[in-house]
């Protein structure tokens, strides 16, 4: 059947990937490249076309109507640019414009990342029928998107719910964003592996040193790793409680690989939660790990390029 597909694209700081999509979310035709996030826009620019060409050229293509991005911000989805934190090659890169044009002028959605990642939760996953929710990504960096009276907000420029530079840390680290002390400083991956190498932590056997490797450690009783996953849920709780502050949302979903720790992220960030969300409106909210899992980028974008198409997703 004729456009009864759209095709949805994740570019975030390690793999761009992308998918057809239909409108119960199903993913078919799937493509990834790793992202050279440290090279220059050339390469970048050329990844992205990779996976465009191999999407293009599926059978099913002919069935696409629109496309959907969710990529790695801030994003600028009034300009159709990009200018992701953790891939400096891109500032201001015109990404909607490309993929347009590669695309045959097929009409094209921007969102962030962390935006998409709450489109899919409350699309298919943990925050599904919820009319409040805060949904996160935790892995190279740190992002998130708001569902607020029951519909994805993303704001004007599609970047609302943006959690990762938040300060909570006011004499803290410089964040690659330029300022000091944001959430993504103390909870990303790379700077729980960071923080646990600066405090002794030494992988052992069967480990490396990753956020995955302080994670295996951690549930070993090492103290170093334990405590690098301790602070990491200090930040994220200090950073949902004021989020809840301030959007009374019901429950704060967390995905990405740092979510994939289990209880060594979500067991502290409980406990911490009851410290910092102390509000009576905010005592009652929920955290709960994600279930769309790796392909939460992909049913993001497809929401967004559904939505833009004029088609209701929940």
């Amino acid at each position: 059947m004729p456009n009864d597909l759209v095709a949805a694209l994740d570019i975030g700081g390690t793999k761009i990937a992308g998918a057809l999509v239909d409108g119960g979310g199903g993913l078919l035709t799937r493509v990834q490249r790793p992202t050279p996030a440290r090279e220059d826009a050339t390469r970048m620019s050329a990844a992205v076309d990779a996976v465009l060409r191999e999407l293009t050229e599926a059978p099913a293509w002919t069935r696409v109507a629109a496309v959907g991005i969710g990529s790695a911000g801030p994003v600028d989805a009034k300009s159709g640019t990009v200018s992701p934190v953790n891939i400096p090659a891109w500032r201001a890169h015109p990404l909607v414009a490309g993929v347009r044009e590669r695309t045959g002028g097929l009409p094209v959605s921007l969102i962030g990342d962390g935006p998409a990642i709450a489109a899919a939760e409350h699309w298919q996953g943990a925050a599904r029928g919820r009319a409040g929710a805060l949904c996160m990504v935790v892995s190279t960096g740190v992002g998130g998107g708001l569902i607020l009276d029951g519909a994805l907000h993303s704001g004007p420029t599609g970047n609302a719910g943006h959690i990762g530079h938040i300060s909570v840390d006011l004499d803290g680290d410089l964040c690659p964003c330029g300022s000091h002390g944001c959430v993504e400083t103390l909870a990303s991956g790379t700077n729980i592996a960071r923080r646990a190498l600066a405090s002794g932590w030494r992988p052992g056997p069967g480990q490396d040193e990753t956020a995955a490797g302080v994670a295996a450690a951690a549930r070993a009783g090492d103290p170093p790793a334990r405590a690098a996953y301790d602070r990491a849920a200090r930040a994220l709780a200090a950073g949902i409680a004021a989020t809840a502050a301030l959007v009374e949302i019901e429950i704060a979903v967390i995905g990405g690989g740092v979510a994939r720790a289990g209880a060594v992220l979500f067991d502290p960030l409980r406990e911490e939660l009851r410290r910092y969300a102390t509000l009576p409106y905010v005592q009652g909210l929920e955290i709960a790990p994600a279930t769309t899992g790796t392909d939460a980028g992909l049913i993001g974008a497809a929401a967004a390029a559904w939505r833009l198409l004029g088609a209701e997703v929940a």
